[in-house]
């Protein structure tokens, strides 16, 4: 790779924001708007998700559909209408977009292992005509969430209390 296209290359990657981005603050205002609350990038966590709720036992990542290769087949790494590879320098980006795409998939393994749900929003689902949608969809996903991790069973002397399966999970990042 000639040194101009790596420095263009490195220039362009030191200019993207990975906290506070568009999609991201669409998601945490629609999340808030409907009763949720939320932690930011929480670092004890693997890959910092960038919303994490506690009580839902719930990381969300905002990914951006280049930066995560949003519908790229890792085997083809093929532009679609979400994910266009730059025709310049394509090598180095497909590659880049693997590594982000292994990477992701490592991070959601360690997240799974600890006990936590995880869910993608990409930023396609946050167009204005699709917006709504999907933020409605994510808030019936954290409720059913809640209400799965959450059964509660009587037990004989009236009580309730969760069951037993619920009370072992193990709950990482515990404060």
């Amino acid at each position: 790779m000639n040194s101009n296209l790596r420095h263009d290359s490195n220039k362009v990657m030191s200019s993207v924001k990975s906290t506070g981005t568009k999609p991201e603050v669409i998601v945490r205002r629609g999340l808030w708007k409907r009763g949720f609350r939320y932690r930011l990038n929480h670092k004890r966590l693997p890959g910092h998700p960038d919303l994490v709720l506690r009580k839902y036992r719930t990381c969300i990542f905002v990914n951006g559909c280049f930066w995560h290769g949003h519908f790229v087949e890792i085997d083809k790494m093929e532009s679609t209408i979400c994910c266009r590879i730059p025709t310049t320098n394509r090598d180095f980006w497909v590659a880049k977009i693997r590594r982000n795409k292994e990477r992701d998939k490592e991070e959601l393994r360690k997240l799974a292992a600890m006990g936590w749900h995880c869910i993608i929003i990409w930023e396609c689902e946050l167009k204005p005509s699709k917006r709504e949608e999907a933020l409605e969809s994510l808030a019936f996903t954290l409720n059913h969430i809640y209400l799965q991790d959450h059964r509660i069973c009587k037990i004989d002397d009236g009580r309730c209390q969760m069951e037993e399966e619920d009370m072992r999970m193990p709950m990482a990042a515990e404060e």
